[in-house]
């Protein structure tokens, strides 16, 4: 027999229900924004904790909305990392704004598919207006184009598999690498230390092998040796493999360094490669007038990467990458269908982004862009950006005055890396040797330690990194929520907690 109809309604909510739960649920986020700035940052929880408050069978059967909501508050909220803290600094993260929760909300509710026009014909002009914006803002030039994607690495991914497909002197397009006759090694060029991982990720995705990427000697301020990559160019090329991108940093994940972009420049013009540049990270910085000198060459890449989900402050996900010549990107890309377009185009018929990059179905992420970058403007953004350099710059200070942390870089954007080296230990790294290299040890698992203990204090939640071959404290201050008083707080408890550490012995 069959069961008796539900109360629960199985296709929409009525006007009168869908306005008091969303009144509700914008009290609820209104309460986590309000509890930000004093919530704990990380909740200190095992996986084996969390697991099984999630450990439940497929529902067969409805469930009361306001019972579903009543989880964020007991289950969702006490167990999540709150990424939009002023005191976050892990990874390479923005902090979300509430205008952009708001263009969440607005495209999920059109649901959009912004991979052809006809089912997204406001979103699709939307993200290529907003995809000239951003190219405006940092300087590239006029007539190019690009697309959102899900972030850097789908980002970078777009980028080479384009650098492919229209630097090798053969069509991939249709016979991928399996080319008879052809063996070919394909290279792609980074700086060795601060050449971010998610450009060996695209060489594994694109079947080049990881080997494939190969890392260039940097100089002291981790910036890539021109002189270097000329020579192993030259190398490559004898051996006859063939060189088909050059990657440049424009704020790199450590340090965030900017590579010397116009020289790279020259060297891919000279020889016909692709000239990426890499500003995941902080190709923002170039909005700012003071920093663009570092960007010079910037306007003459083939491409760049940049992630608006990161110094941007957008929620997740939203990557981006912008090409000189959009039509490079419609030969990597492009499929025909006609089921995608219909047999016979029309005048009603646009832009299909499915074209132009790697997704066929593509969500609305240029909303909550479009709608962030009008909110704060250029004038507001760059106020923001310098906030967070002027953070970093105030911990370098810190740093440097105190006989107890090491400065190991010049904060060029909003990342920086140090470490806790506290004044009775300089003198064995002085003496070389056994009790040099024991010492190093010792202190890596010392800042390794201070790092864990802040993340479960819930006061702060930072990582460490290496940086030539160190382990050490990382803070990617990209907030719009930060100030100079909270790395102040941050810095105290780091010292507060590399004593304890240090008394305790834990660290042996």
């Amino acid at each position: 027999m069959d069961k008796p109809e539900q109360s629960i309604p199985l296709i929409d909510f009525d006007p009168e229900t869908f306005r008091r739960l969303g009144y509700r649920v914008i009290d609820m986020l209104a309460e986590y924004y309000a509890d930000l700035p004093d919530a704990p940052v990380f909740p200190p929880r095992t996986p084996a904790e969390v697991a099984p408050l999630f450990d439940r069978p497929a529902p067969q059967e409805g469930e009361p909305p306001d019972g579903i909501l009543d989880d964020w508050a007991t289950k969702v909220l006490p167990n999540s990392t709150r990424v939009g803290s002023p005191r976050y600094f892990g990874f390479v993260m923005g902090s979300g704004t509430m205008m952009g929760t708001f263009a969440e909300a607005l495209a999920a509710s059109l649901n959009a598919n912004v991979g052809a026009w006809k089912p997204a014909p406001a979103a699709t002009e939307i993200e290529r207006r907003t995809i000239a914006w951003l190219a405006e803002l940092i300087g590239y030039p006029e007539g190019g184009g690009g697309l959102f994607t899900s972030g850097g690495t789908m980002a970078n991914f777009t980028a080479l598999l384009t650098a492919l497909r229209n630097v090798v002197p053969y069509d991939t397009t249709e016979e991928g690498l399996q080319v008879e006759g052809l063996s070919p090694r394909f290279r792609v060029y980074m700086t060795d230390h601060e050449g971010h991982v998610s450009i060996t990720r695209v060489a594994d995705l694109m079947n080049l092998g990881r080997a494939a990427v190969r890392r260039v000697p940097s100089h002291d301020d981790f910036t890539m040796d021109l002189d270097a990559l000329q020579r192993m160019l030259d190398e490559d090329h004898a051996s006859g493999a063939t060189p088909f991108c050059v990657v440049g940093q424009a704020g790199s994940i450590n340090v965030g360094a900017i590579d010397p972009l116009d020289g790279i420049a020259r060297i891919c013009e000279d020889r016909g490669i692709w000239f990426h540049v890499d500003g995941a990270c902080g190709a923002a910085g170039a909005m700012l007038p003071e920093k663009r000198p570092l960007y010079r060459g910037l306007e003459r890449a083939d491409s760049v990467t940049l992630d608006p989900h990161k110094w941007l402050y957008v929620p997740y996900e939203c990557g981006c990458v912008l090409v000189q010549e959009p039509e490079k990107l419609r030969r990597a890309f492009s499929m025909h269908a006609p089921y995608l377009r219909g047999t016979l185009p029309t005048e009603y018929t646009g832009f299909d982004y499915f074209d132009y990059g790697p997704q066929m179905s593509r969500g609305f992420r240029a909303l909550k862009v479009w709608m962030m970058l009008r909110y704060y403007g250029a004038d507001g953004y760059r106020a923001l950006l310098r906030q967070n350099i002027r953070c970093a710059e105030h911990l370098d200070r810190l740093v440097r005055a105190s006989v107890d942390f090491e400065a190991l870089q010049q904060p060029t954007l909003f990342i920086y890396s140090f470490r806790y080296l506290p004044a009775k230990y300089r003198q064995a790294l002085d003496a070389g040797g056994a009790e040099a290299e024991a010492t190093e040890s010792y202190l890596d698992r010392l800042n390794q330690r201070i790092a864990d203990a802040i993340q479960l204090s819930g006061f702060a939640f930072l990582m460490t990194t290496k940086v030539r071959g160190r382990t050490v404290l990382r803070l990617s201050i990209s907030s719009h929520r930060t100030r100079p008083a909270d790395i102040e707080q941050v810095f105290l408890k780091l010292r507060e907690i590399g004593e304890e550490v240090d008394a305790s012995g834990e660290a042996l």
